[in-house]
């Protein structure tokens, strides 16, 4: 199905590639470097480039595009699938701070040196913790100051039904640490309520045995920054959406009009701010133009592609935000069979909407100070309303 694969960095550099068949030309990625130019960033450029002898299939991921080059038709999601399971793949075998002691870092001095000797920024003998029973760490770390921080970063994914109760809900979440401990610490890291994680997976540092049986995360962690842990809530633990949406939506039998009045606020006794709320509508073909108010935010709708979107950024309880107005529709075209869904985003600080917690830390080894803490977030909170 794949032909061949290329890795190109944000500088626009090939830096790897591998060929699973006869052997694909770079110039192929000419037509890739063509629609990056075009692009306004990074994340808008086409995930599918047809060229006249090859279909260029892209993701982009810790700032490096992933291309694979197909010479047949073939669905584009499952070479984005494969290209996601080699990112995931990648950053389970490739630890950085194991990287960072193998290739060391270029100044100037090494640079002049490199040019003049031949030889390269690459190590010549294998990191320490290469020929240790845990090589995801180096050895004889030392820190003045030692701390450790956790990220609990979840991300909410529900449908919406016209009264506003929940149909569908899916959350994925990811534990990310930042540790900074001398020596060899040895961690144990445990939650309120271990039974609402499903399907996870974890780190190769954490001993799953114990987690089978115990529910607790028990590890010796790498020395910097590492993904400890992703999971997923289980459609069973459905939660409440702390934002709830107010619509009407109509369009004339006949006429050129409809009305658009769609309100969003907080649920009562929600104790935190709802940050970045961006609302997005897919309007109907024959919606022309939309002649709204906003009393907060901005709003923009393109008549090409048919999308409505509200930045309404913070939302203030004490005055929620709405936008309505009139609907301008093609003279003498149908009224739409069915009404448009809103898309809503939003961001929560400090709070976990599946409700996980992290119960306490224990640390095992030298002495250490208490840990830092822990930053709960929900950081890419998005639901649909079905109108």
């Amino acid at each position: 199905m794949i032909h061949s694969l290329f890795l190109i960095n944000s500088a626009g550099d090939i830096f790897l590639e591998k060929h699973w068949k006869s052997v694909v030309s770079r110039s192929v990625c000419d037509y890739f470097f063509e629609a990056q130019e075009k692009a306004v960033d990074v994340e808008n450029v086409p995930p599918v480039i047809p060229t006249p002898h090859h279909y260029l299939i892209s993701i982009y991921q810790d700032k490096i595009f992933f291309v694979a080059v197909i010479q047949t038709e073939v669905p584009p999601l499952f070479v984005i699938e494969f290209l996601h399971r080699v990112v995931e793949m990648f950053r389970d075998y490739f630890e950085s701070n194991i990287l960072k002691e193998l290739i060391r870092p270029p100044t100037i001095l090494r640079s002049v040196v490199n040019s003049i000797t031949g030889s390269s920024n690459v190590g010549e003998t294998l990191p320490t913790g290469q020929l240790s029973i845990i090589p995801w760490r180096r050895a004889e770390v030392k820190y003045t100051n030692n701390e450790a921080y956790f990220d609990v970063v979840e991300e909410i994914d529900a449908i919406l039904d016209k009264s506003g109760s929940t149909v569908f809900a899916e959350i994925q979440g990811v534990i990310d640490a930042s540790i900074k401990l001398s020596g060899m610490p040895d961690l144990t890291l445990s939650f309120m309520n271990p039974r609402l994680l499903d399907d996870v997976s974890f780190h190769p540092c954490v001993r799953f045995k114990r987690w089978e049986s115990e529910r607790v995360l028990s590890f010796i962690p790498p020395d910097g920054n590492f993904r400890l842990m992703d999971y997923q809530v289980s459609s069973q633990n459905l939660v409440a959406i702390p934002v709830y949406v107010n619509h009407n939506i109509n369009f004339k039998e006949s006429g050129s009009s409809g009305r658009f009045d769609v309100t969003v606020g907080l649920k009562q006794n929600m104790g935190k701010s709802v940050e970045g709320v961006i609302m997005t509508v897919h309007m109907p073909k024959v919606v022309l133009n939309m002649n709204l108010t906003p009393t907060q935010g901005t709003y923009t709708y393109d008549p090409v592609t048919k999308i409505l979107t509200w930045d309404i950024g913070k939302i203030n309880p004490q005055k929620v935000p709405n936008l309505k107005g009139v609907i301008c529709l093609q003279s003498g075209a149908p009224k739409p069979e069915e009404n448009p869904n809103l898309n809503i985003q939003f961001r929560i600080q400090q709070l976990a909407v599946s409700g996980i917690k992290v119960n306490r830390l224990d640390m095992f080894g030298e002495k250490y100070k208490p840990f830092k803490g822990v930053k709960y977030v929900t950081k890419a909170g998005k639901f649909q309303v079905r109108t």
